[in-house]
């Protein structure tokens, strides 16, 4: 009889064994099904992910393509100022220098009267009156002072405006060469793939690192920088002319003395030299402004054909969009934006051309001004050539022949100065 060498285990029934292959059967099915509602989900989150990552990644360069054309219409604008301001430097240093070499001028017409006076103190009895010669040489001292303290004054206030321009100018080229280093990160940034060779994992990125500004902070700043340094420049172009403006006013009023002092010239040469040193000032000056009337009108004309070719690249865009097809033809920010453009433009170009208009009016009434101060200065001239010939013709009753020539002795300075064919004529008759 066969035995058992192993007590036999727990027995089932028959319901058990077909209940305990129905639950592996349902927790197989449930095990697949919850398999495939994560593989499911699984993709969508992969597509979802995906699609996020690379919308996410586009908007990002494209906010970065936005960030560099406005970092470098900025750089583009202090080029612009930087230029402008060395420009500005550069004029202010020369109408200094002329101011100081006007002044250092002044130093020969000053001795030229001291020693005038001292020499008048030699007269002796009767002779020693305060006479209308002497009332002219004291006056003609005060003039040439006066001349030098306003010239001193300009010099000193044009090296404040060096000085504070060269601040301007610092400010602004420090923050150009900071656009230029935020352009050449972003550059930089804007190139990066997930191919490139550079790229790894960073400790905490997404920090906000000290410093950090906000963008109307950013603009700001550079607006700033850039009102300063215009304001700076118009502060110096004021006292350019203002300089420029001494000068001349000096010159005219210690020449307007001189030859009152040396010359003793009638009322009637006075008046016409005044009137000439006048017209040939207001003919400087409407030539100066017929230059720059015509660069401004060849300006003009280039900004109306830079806005045409801006108007047709706008037309272009707009016409070019309507063949967007089926829903895509959408009136969206872009058509209403390139809409508003084409008007803007539109009425740019209208201004443009009224100014344009005006601008060549303008110019034509100088050129005719001009034309009357030019025969008017040829009147003024030959009206002086006249009165001089008469009064070198009345010479010759007081002033020998023999004795018509000039001595060189401790007035050699002032007779080896070069002097116009007027200034002689004027002198002949001293």
């Amino acid at each position: 009889m066969a035995t058992l060498s192993v007590k036999p285990g727990q027995r089932f029934t028959l319901p058990d064994w077909h209940t305990n292959s129905h639950l592996i059967s349902a927790d197989a099915e449930r095990q697949r099904s919850a398999s495939h509602q994560v593989r499911q989900e699984a993709r969508a989150l992969r597509n979802e992910t995906n699609n996020q990552t690379k919308w996410d990644e586009h908007d990002n360069r494209t906010r970065l393509a936005e960030r560099i054309s406005s970092v470098n219409r900025w750089k583009e604008t202090l080029d612009k100022c930087l230029a402008d301001i060395d420009a500005e430097i550069d004029a202010l240093a020369k109408v200094k220098e002329a101011a100081e070499r006007a002044l250092q001028a002044k130093n020969l017409p000053l001795d030229v009267s001291i020693e005038c006076l001292t020499l008048r103190e030699s007269r002796r009895a009767i002779d020693v009156v305060r006479d209308p010669v002497e009332e002219e040489l004291h006056k003609e001292v005060k003039v040439i002072d006066k001349a030098k303290r306003e010239l001193q004054q300009k010099v000193n206030e044009a090296f404040e405006q060096l000085c504070l321009l060269q601040e301007a100018r610092q400010q602004l080229s420090c923050d150009h060469r900071r656009k230029m280093e935020a352009l050449e990160i972003d550059h930089v940034c804007l190139s990066l793939n997930v191919n490139s060779p550079n790229i790894s994992f960073k400790v905490n990125p997404t920090r906000v690192p000290d410093g950090s500004t906000a963008p109307d902070e950013w603009e700001q700043n550079s607006q700033c920088n850039k009102e300063h340094a215009e304001a700076e420049m118009k502060a110096s172009t004021e006292l350019r002319e203002a300089t420029v403006l001494a000068i001349a006013q000096a010159n005219n009023e210690l020449e307007a003395q001189r030859v009152a002092t040396e010359f003793a010239l009638r009322k009637r040469i006075r008046d016409l030299e005044r009137a000439y040193d006048e017209l040939k000032w207001q003919e400087q000056n409407t030539l100066e402004e017929i230059a720059e009337m015509e660069e401004d009108i060849r300006r003009l004309e280039e900004d109306l054909r830079r806005k045409m070719q801006d108007l047709k690249v706008a037309h272009t865009r707009l016409e070019t969009r309507t063949y967007r097809p089926n829903m895509e033809l959408c009136r969206d920010q872009v058509q209403y934006g390139l809409t508003d453009e084409v008007h803007q433009l539109e009425g740019t170009i209208r201004a443009l051309k009224q100014k344009l208009a005006e601008s060549q009016d303008a110019l034509d009434a100088l050129y005719r001004q001009l034309h009357r101060i030019q025969t008017d200065t040829g009147y003024k001239a030959n009206s002086l050539v006249l009165d001089n010939k008469c009064m070198d013709s009345r010479r010759k009753l007081v002033v020998p022949a023999e004795k018509f020539v000039p001595e060189v002795d401790t007035f050699n300075r002032t007779t080896n100065r070069a002097l116009s064919p007027l200034k002689n004529g004027q002198l002949e008759l001293a």
